[in-house]
């Protein structure tokens, strides 16, 4: 398999090493993925590479990859599986599928039950309304219908903007109106860091987070709920 996702070239990895034969420069954990090529990058990806390669299945991402390069990569006869689950049950069916395309289900499964495990502990206090930039010029947060918003949900968080769609821009002054009590900066797409958080003290406290939480799916799924939950019961305090 060819991964263009760098959260799922992780899942191929921990299923199959074996069986990733490229990926994107992006893709970069766990260190051991650096042993397969990279063949560009996740929006320019190296097609003519990737065909030398001849992969039975290259794994993609509606978010994440082009639609132009899935379509190009189809018409030289390679399968492209295009993955998009927004919330965490389907994240968990994808990890099961893609597994099975590994022959090796039962890693699938595994990785669903650690997930599933950590579902069923409750998530005890009342919801924090919490708002999570994903761009800042313009002001870009996460909204409904996506993973991370699922996410979320597990974690005792409530999404402001968790009816709308799913990245919509924000003015400052609508986002002081709404009245979250909380604000996440994750540190990816867009690499907010300590320095963005007094840009927000005017509206509500505001927490870096390692993005990874709430934008990768696959074996760290479980581990990433439980941080998130432990953030929340920090923040209650």
């Amino acid at each position: 398999m060819v991964s263009l996702v760098p959260s799922l070239t992780e899942l191929i990895w921990t299923i199959d090493p074996g069986a990733l034969v490229g990926r994107t420069r992006y893709c970069n954990e766990p260190a051991g993925v650096l042993l397969a090529p990279a063949a560009g990058g996740t929006k320019d990806p190296d097609l003519g590479m990737i065909a030398e390669i001849a992969p039975d299945l290259v794994i993609a991402n509606r978010e994440e990859n082009r639609r132009e390069d899935v379509e190009a990569l189809r018409l030289a006869g390679i399968e492209v599986l295009v993955t998009d689950p927004a919330s965490v049950e389907q994240a968990m069916q994808m990890v099961v599928d893609i597994a099975a395309r590994l022959g090796n289900e039962e890693a699938g499964w595994d990785i669903c039950g650690k997930t599933a495990e950590i579902l069923r502990e409750p998530v005890r206090g009342e919801r924090i309304e919490v708002f999570v930039a994903v761009w800042p010029e313009p002001l870009i947060g996460l909204g409904g219908q996506t993973f991370g918003n699922d996410v979320l949900k597990h974690c005792g968080l409530r999404n402001i903007l968790e009816g709308r769609e799913r990245y919509p821009g924000v003015e400052r002054g609508e986002l002081a109106a709404l009245g979250p009590r909380l604000i996440l900066l994750p540190d990816e797409p867009y690499r907010f860091g300590e320095q963005h958080v007094a840009e927000f003290a005017d509206i509500a406290p505001a927490r870096v987070i390692d993005g990874k939480l709430l934008w990768w799916y696959g074996p760290r799924m479980a581990a990433s709920i439980r941080r998130l939950r432990e953030i929340v019961m920090e923040e209650r305090r």
